[in-house]
């Protein structure tokens, strides 16, 4: 009697060990040629954002004139955003670095502090651990905006080129032989466009809330910078968690040189805590309700990741991109799963689409 032919571990698992090494070659792609996805990364997420402004527009004068005024929305909006940004973290820079010498004697004493309270890695870092290191990477970090020129003239083609060819592009994703992958590829990319104008509104409104509380309450505390530090929390929180986290930590320690007393840094750092638990963890989930359908620890992973992987940029783009990964898989039936366990755990479950 002839057995049944039973294929072999390894070929029952080849389609997932061929998913795996896809993956790992995708990443490893995107990594280190980040240089030529970083820009097109960055353009489809303008492009997504302004569409409806240019769709609009060419309604109603020729698509040549309405790409002009959106251009000239995307420059206008960008330099405000820049140029205030800058000036409030150059004038933090400066800051520091003119007060160097006292937070380089305040560390000091801590370290001296914790090795006397037998703390021992506290003598290791008191040995290993210069401010003038910290200065130093902070005036590169602020110097680098002069050598992202070509980065945004890049991004600026790119927009140009993709705002011009995005109806050809929606015509022959519909004349596609799929109808499966056309439905994919336009519902897809339509849901992921709202998702991204909706979490930038959200994410714009609470770090607008966020940079007006934190400068009111540094003025009322009487610390230096108060735009300033009121500015960097309003750029930093565009960053999930750790934007928010490093936009607390630089005011403590400016109160602490400033005041020269823990208690007062002490008490800027319990305020700036309270806002930012208040803003980020009670007021923003319930706005956004479940619009952007991401657990929040796949929120901090993909800023963790995209981090590592693009640098600042890669935290600032990071959560759309995964915004746009689980909205792509939430089209079809075979990835729908994806969608639902790495999605809002409060959401309700929705049924797979139909194939």
């Amino acid at each position: 009697m002839t057995q049944p032919f039973r294929p072999s571990a390894l070929a029952r698992h080849l389609p997932a060990y061929a998913g795996i090494l896809a993956a790992v070659v995708l990443a490893a792609s995107l990594y280190f040629a980040a240089s030529v996805f970083t820009p097109v990364a960055c353009a489809l997420f303008i492009i997504a954002l302004v569409w409806p402004l240019q769709e609009f527009l060419q309604q109603r004068m020729p698509r040549l004139a309405a790409l002009a005024v959106v251009m000239c929305v995307i420059i206008v909006v960008f330099m405000g955003f820049a140029s205030t940004v800058v000036w409030g973290f150059s004038n933090i820079v400066r800051a520091i670095v003119s007060e160097a010498p006292r937070f380089q004697t305040l560390y000091e004493q801590a370290a001296d502090w914790l090795k006397g309270h037998g703390i021992v890695i506290a003598g290791f870092w008191a040995e290993h651990f210069d401010l003038r290191w910290l200065v130093g990477t902070l005036q590169s970090i602020t110097g680098r905006v002069n050598t992202t020129v070509t980065f945004w003239l890049v991004v600026a083609v790119y927009v140009i080129l993709g705002l011009l060819e995005v109806p050809s592009i929606g015509s022959k994703i519909k004349a596609l032989t799929s109808p499966i992958a056309a439905r994919v590829l336009i519902e897809g990319s339509r849901t992921a466009a709202e998702r991204f104008r909706r979490y930038m509104m959200i994410r714009t409104a609470m770090s607008l809330a966020t940079g007006v509380t934190v400068w009111a309450l540094a003025a009322l505390a009487g610390l230096d910078l108060a735009p300033e530090w009121g500015i960097l929390a309003f750029a930093l929180n565009y960053i999930p968690y750790i934007g928010p986290f490093i936009a607390t930590v630089f005011p403590t320690f400016y109160a602490l040189a400033q005041f020269e007393s823990w208690q007062a840094a002490l008490f800027v750092f319990a305020c700036l805590n309270v806002i930012q638990f208040v803003i980020g963890s009670y007021v923003e989930p319930r706005v956004s309700g479940s619009a952007l359908s991401i657990s929040p620890f796949l929120v901090l992973l993909s800023v963790f990741f995209w981090t590592w992987m693009w640098g600042v940029f890669g935290a600032f783009i990071g959560v759309p991109i995964t915004i746009a990964m689980l909205t792509f898989c939430a089209q079809h039936p075979g990835t729908h799963w994806i969608s639902e366990l790495l999605g809002d755990p409060d959401a309700e479950p929705k049924p797979p689409p139909v194939a």
